[in-house]
């Protein structure tokens, strides 16, 4: 079957939006269905990365009031100021360590098997960390304090291997560090605004050279349907976690590790 670039993009913008902001690794499953549609390499790569601006796009949008609250009191002290400051020392860490490492990364991790180990490994900790449920000190966003704020910087460092997710290594870290459910989940989506901007910004300056006008339908496609998706992803995965566990998405990570290895190495499905 022959996939246009507008079919590519509204299949890999569903994909982002759907994946982004859960704990399952959109990276990963844009690499699987990247590999499905035979779009792959450094061009595809760059655009899976520009159209998680949609999705950034969508946490913009759900939290419009929060983010105007952060601006309009950024110099007044109070909890507006003190979230900015717990989103910039999380944000640090990875910001350092993905330039860095951001083209190495992409030369030798991006493949299905990585994705495959990093699923089922994240699954594990995910289901360890439920088993041991830890004590919860920061319910709200709120009462996250700078050093658990800088812990859940280190472990987004973690979603440079694809596979891993951004989100699984933030609400978990958030988690494992002594946040809510709610509060990680919420953290991890503001945070996600300046990582992956400052990540889109980085390839598209690296990477311009990879596409032409003509393209541009292709991404306008892509990220109008991720920020669609993602807008119900959102609302949806909040409700979520406010009742429920994250064992669910810790057994998806797992199967779906274990069913792409076994695709791999060539055996039935």
């Amino acid at each position: 079957m022959i996939f246009t670039p507008i079919l590519i993009a509204l299949i890999l913008g569903i994909v982002e939006g759907a994946t982004e902001f859960l704990p399952i690794s959109s990276t990963g499953h844009l690499i699987v269905a990247g590999e499905w549609l035979n779009f792959h390499g450094d061009r595809a790569a760059t655009f899976e990365v520009v159209i998680q601006v949609g999705a950034i796009l969508a946490v913009c949008w759900h939290y419009r009031a929060t983010l105007t609250a952060l601006v309009l009191r950024l110099f007044r002290a109070g909890p507006e100021r003190a979230l900015t400051r717990n989103l910039i020392l999380a944000f640090l860490p990875a910001a350092i360590i993905g330039v860095l490492l951001i083209g190495w990364i992409k030369a030798h991790l991006f493949s299905s098997s990585v994705v495959a180990v990093a699923l089922i490994v994240g699954g594990v900790i995910m289901l360890l960390l439920e088993w041991r449920r830890p004590r919860v000190v920061a319910p709200t966003l709120a009462e996250i304090t700078p050093k658990q704020a800088l812990g859940i910087g280190f472990a987004q460092v973690l979603a440079i291997i694809p596979g891993t997710s951004r989100a699984a290594a933030t609400i978990l870290g958030g988690y494992a560090f002594g946040l809510s459910r709610p509060a990680a989940t919420e953290f991890s989506f503001l945070l996600a605004i300046p990582t992956i901007v400052g990540a889109a910004t980085l390839d598209i300056v690296k990477s311009h050279d990879l596409f032409t006008r003509a393209d541009l339908p292709m991404f306008a496609v892509g990220i109008v349907v991720s920020f669609l998706t993602a807008l119900l992803v959102i609302r949806g995965f909040i409700r979520y976690v406010e009742r429920h566990s994250f064992n669910a998405f810790a057994w998806y990570r797992i199967i779906f590790g274990i069913v792409l290895l076994l695709v791999l190495s060539g055996a039935p499905r």
